[in-house]
């Protein structure tokens, strides 16, 4: 066991109370004290990429020096936390308390309530998608109205050089990959808008790399709409793509984005996160 944790050091200065303060004194003999303290760090720790600091794990708990130290050395021994170097993280131990449940859970079910919000929040359709070889695979989707000819369903798929989902996940890719894909399922003109040519496409996988988002307009069927922006997992890479798609009219392009992104950027906000605790010690399931 590290040093930092058998040395005694001096109460943590202005610190945040903890929450469980006086809730002995408002709840009496049936609240734990030291159980809602060992639980408060380590929630802390599982709030952090990368780990935390004795006394960074105290100011984000909101206890002592001394306090935050017992409860560590009870997690460390239990083999709920360990330590690498000065730093304390939750084991994948945490994975069997009430983590269990949340560690059978798959993107989709993650995605689904979120995308019926912003559904709500945007009056307008929503989608997750993976990246599947040269096609998108829809996992999850809550639609407020019938934009497509076609019936979009969790498990169907669609071309990614023409949706705004397949731009971004295509983005993340270096070129080699992107070319390779482009190549399996070679772009045929879907509309008389649909943008075929290598450079374009190209151009277009470089600019949404760019902005962070993809807008597509009208390329997949005549009168469709869509905008995407990347999920993205603790490391940073693009593993799904979350959407809307609309109507091409009344709104130009333009005002459709300044109406609908910073929903869609807050929605795959709150989707990374969910993300990121659910799949802390293991890849994200698309399955």
């Amino acid at each position: 066991m590290g040093d930092a944790l058998n040395a005694d050091g001096p109460a943590a200065d202005g610190l945040t109370p903890s929450p469980y303060a006086d809730a002995k004194t408002e709840l009496g003999t049936l609240f734990l004290q030291a159980l809602a303290r060992g639980l408060a760090v380590l929630t802390a720790l599982g709030g952090a990429r990368g780990g935390l600091t004795l006394n960074e794990a105290a100011e984000a708990a909101g206890l002592s020096y001394q306090s935050t130290r017992r409860n560590l050395l009870t997690l460390l021994d239990l083999g709920y936390a360990e330590q690498r170097g000065r730093y304390y993280l939750p084991a994948p131990r945490t994975l069997g308390l009430g983590y269990a449940r949340l560690s059978g859970l798959g993107l989709a079910d993650i995605a689904q309530p979120h995308l019926a919000e912003l559904a709500t929040r945007a009056h307008e359709s929503a989608s997750v998608a993976v990246l599947d070889g040269a096609e998108v695979r829809y996992l999850a989707r809550s639609a407020t109205q019938q934009v497509t000819s076609v019936s979009i369903h969790p498990g169907a798929r669609l071309p990614a050089y023409a949706t705004s989902m397949g731009r971004v996940l295509l983005a993340d890719l270096t070129r080699p990959d992107q070319e390779r894909l482009l190549a399996a399922l070679p772009p045929r003109p879907l509309t008389s808008f649909t943008r075929t040519s290598p450079m374009d496409l190209s151009q277009l996988l470089t600019q949404a790399r760019h902005d962070g988002y993809a807008l597509v307009e009208q390329e997949l069927e005549l009168g469709l709409r869509s905008m995407a922006v990347p999920l993205r997992d603790a490391r940073g890479r693009a593993v799904a793509a979350v959407n809307v798609a609309l109507h091409a009219g009344p709104e130009t392009p333009e005002q459709s984005r300044e109406r609908l992104l910073p929903h869609l950027i807050s929605t795959a906000r709150a989707m990374e996160a969910d993300v990121a605790a659910v799949f802390a010690f293991g890849p994200v399931r698309s399955d």
